[in-house]
């Protein structure tokens, strides 16, 4: 199976990536859905933009416990992601996750359409601050006009960013290769994204099987360090 997608990357010259949790848990981050993963603390509430406005130091404890990537680093495919996008090859990566890893690995055309924890802004003033601002607060973090400091992250009852989800679409609409991986393809809208390919190879890359596999030209069931790390 390596080596049939090996081929498909070889033969493919627009190919985008669509990725989930599972692409960070080899850099040690949780996912949503695993035995382990955040479902277990009913985060549909303590990620909700209900819960921030409502009860903000709750928000803020979870939050911080559990989303702070700061310390983490990309691991074997975001760095594979990378060399592909320097070869030329991949032109665009789209993905769920937050947590600036694809970034961080050297990737330049990434869009976060659950947007991202490396940018937050005053909900009153607008005022930008850093990651590292917000998690190495006590508390709610606050900014100097007093407001409460919000991560520029999607929350349960929010929108998607509106030129990262129509940019995602219009690369996904574009590839001749869309290689799906690390995602269980339940959470909408973003799962239906990947409706809006049209090209030649479409892989599914996860440990799990998803409702798109019938759909597939490939379709790998492994972990992705064991799949990435094979690749040219």
């Amino acid at each position: 199976m390596i080596d049939k997608l090996q081929s498909m990357i070889d033969e493919s010259n627009y190919i985008v990536f669509f990725g989930g949790a599972g692409v960070s848990t080899d850099s040690g981050i949780k996912d949503f859905r695993s035995a382990n993963g955040l479902y277990k603390d009913n985060p549909e509430y303590l990620l909700s933009s209900t819960c921030f406005y409502n009860e903000p130091e709750k928000f803020f404890t979870f939050y911080k416990d559990n989303l702070n990537s700061l310390g983490i680093e990309p691991n074997i495919t975001h760095k594979y992601l990378a060399k592909l996008e320097g070869d030329g090859k991949l032109k665009a990566i789209v993905t769920q996750n937050i947590d600036g890893l694809h970034t961080r690995a050297g990737n330049k055309l990434v869009y976060e359409i659950h947007g991202t924890i490396m940018k937050n802004h005053c909900t009153m003033c607008n005022k930008e601050y850093t990651a590292s601002y917000v998690f190495k607060s006590t508390g709610v973090p606050k900014c100097s006009c007093g407001g409460i400091i919000k991560p520029d992250v999607v929350l349960y009852g929010e929108q998607l960013p509106e030129y990262d989800y129509t940019e995602g679409l219009y690369n996904i609409s574009k590839a001749d290769m869309l290689i799906v991986a690390g995602t269980s393809l339940r959470v909408e809208p973003a799962a239906s994204m990947i409706r809006y390919f049209n090209g030649k190879y479409l892989v599914i890359i996860n440990n799990d099987s998803t409702s798109y596999d019938r759909y597939a030209t490939l379709v790998i069931h492994e972990n992705l360090k064991s799949v990435f790390s094979k690749l040219k």
